[in-house]
């Protein structure tokens, strides 16, 4: 793999021009941010009080057609719109699923159409998608309504997630990458912290909805804002396009554009993407983009797993909610703090290795903690939860490093449909009766997923290559 990097010579590192689009992401991605955090809001595990005449007043009783719901932290949610107690509970789980089996779907959808069409058009349909369906889920008069539209707001989080990071990534240069994993992450921890905050004043789940949706309308001014990807221009072989908005960079960072054409021009020479068309087989065509997939597929899914259900679980553990979901955003920060100065200085695979182990080891301590030191439960639980989510954000920048331009971002889309899948699941795993089942679940899969990386390569300090035929032909060091 070469160390030279064409695009950071052009265009810098990272300077006020990449500022500026960052912000813009950061700022429209916000809607996206608050739908992966907010199912402890919307569907909570609520209490209640059984008013029916053969129930006495008991607290929880199955079957109930009458129940009075404790509103201590929530006065209105999905659960209690619709009485998704015992046997429509299951239609609780099979809601928050929707969001991730929309992911999945958003993740195929948007993988293909950013490869095929340009990165801003996936973005920005993405982006304002968000926004439309989120605030049409706020008054949805029937369940099913509300379910489908969960798919529908999961399609366009798995755009925002995938396209708007692929597009930072391609408009950094390679020293700069390990920091821009951090940026795109101060999007979710700001929605993640304030979201507990406005669901304590907003206690009804459709002023929620709205609240975290309709401010963000202005998106659809974005798309003369944010500039496609010069490398995904030059892998199709529009050098005109590539050299007017690698100019137009240069000169917002002050650099200088004499020697721009000639550049790009030589890229362009060995990057087109001969006879490679952006297809998903291209994933398995050749053996080591196959081996890739594959494994970054399983990683995917067992890291996404992993993180989703013990943020589920931490919504249940005992104690002030509000206070519970806000010290758990809290936590992360320090996580991401822990992640740049690991790519710095760290080779890639020991950093992911190490959070899953973090992760994985911190639930098994989690399973032996006696039931009263419920304190001590919420601190490992957490401990996890940094695992889990470093392990997250770092697979994403290393996906984006280890396979070419012409499919990177289908090939983010396939490991992302891998993700949901374990999301998917997770709620399930979580609603378990037997506690320590479910959470021996979410460490065996993370210490799994750290054993996979002994197979794949390192990519610290790697230029993004454009082709298979440059990745199939590389050195990649094991």
């Amino acid at each position: 793999m070469s160390t030279d990097d064409a695009i950071e010579t052009i265009i810098g590192r990272f300077g006020r021009y990449q500022t500026w689009i960052w912000i813009l992401i950061a700022i429209g991605r916000a809607p996206t941010d608050y739908q992966l955090s907010n199912v402890v809001f919307l569907l909570p595990n609520v209490e209640y009080v059984c008013m029916d005449d053969n129930a006495h007043n008991k607290t929880n009783h199955c079957p109930c057609e009458n129940p009075i719901y404790d509103q201590t932290y929530i006065e209105n949610s999905v659960t209690t719109t619709w009485n998704l107690i015992c046997d429509k509970s299951h239609y609780a789980s099979l809601a928050q699923s929707m969001l991730q089996i929309g992911i999945l779907g958003g993740s195929l959808f948007y993988g293909h159409l950013s490869d095929r069409y340009g990165r801003r058009l996936a973005c920005l349909v993405a982006l304002f998608s968000e926004v439309l369906f989120v605030a049409l889920s706020a008054i949805a008069s029937k369940l099913w309504m509300f379910i489908a539209l969960r798919f529908f707001i999961g399609t366009a989080v798995g755009g925002t997630m995938l396209c708007c990071f692929v597009i930072l990534i391609e408009l950094s240069g390679k020293s700069f990458r390990p920091y821009v994993t951090c940026l795109s992450e101060v999007s979710y921890l700001i929605s993640y912290f304030t979201l507990p905050i406005i669901a304590y004043f907003l206690r009804d789940w459709r002023k929620l909805q709205m609240a975290t949706s309709l401010p963000w309308i202005f998106v659809i001014f974005y798309y003369n804002l944010i500039p496609e990807s010069p490398r995904w221009l030059i892998t199709k072989g529009k050098t005109v396009e590539a050299i007017e908005i690698l100019t137009r960079i240069a000169r917002r960072n002050g650099r200088p554009t004499e020697s721009i054409r000639d550049i790009v021009e030589n890229i362009n020479e060995e990057a087109v993407a001969r006879n490679e068309h952006d297809s998903y087989l291209n994933l398995f065509k050749t053996p080591k983009i196959r081996l890739y997939t594959l494994i970054q597929a399983y990683v995917w899914l067992c890291c996404a797993h992993t993180f989703f259900g013990i943020n589920q679980y931490i919504g249940r553990l005992q104690g002030n909610l509000y206070l519970n979901v806000m010290l758990s955003a809290a936590s992360l920060a320090p996580g991401l703090i822990l992640i740049v100065i690991a790519c710095v200085y760290l080779q890639r695979r020991v950093t992911i290795v190490t959070s899953f182990v973090v992760s994985g080891v911190s639930l098994l301590v989690f399973i032996i903690i006696p039931s009263n030191m419920k304190s001590l439960e919420l601190a490992f639980a957490i401990i996890g939860q940094i695992g889990a989510y470093t392990a997250f954000c770092q697979i994403y920048l290393y996906s984006t490093e280890i396979f070419p331009t012409i499919i990177r971002n289908s090939a983010m889309g396939f490991a992302s449909v891998f993700a949901r899948l374990g999301g998917f699941i997770a709620p399930f795993v979580v609603n378990i009766r037997v506690e320590w089942i479910s959470i021996l679940v979410f460490s065996t899969l993370a210490l799994l997923a750290a054993s996979l990386f002994y197979f794949l390569p390192e990519t610290k300090d790697v230029v993004l290559l454009n082709t298979i035929e440059q990745t199939e032909k590389s050195k990649t060091k094991i």
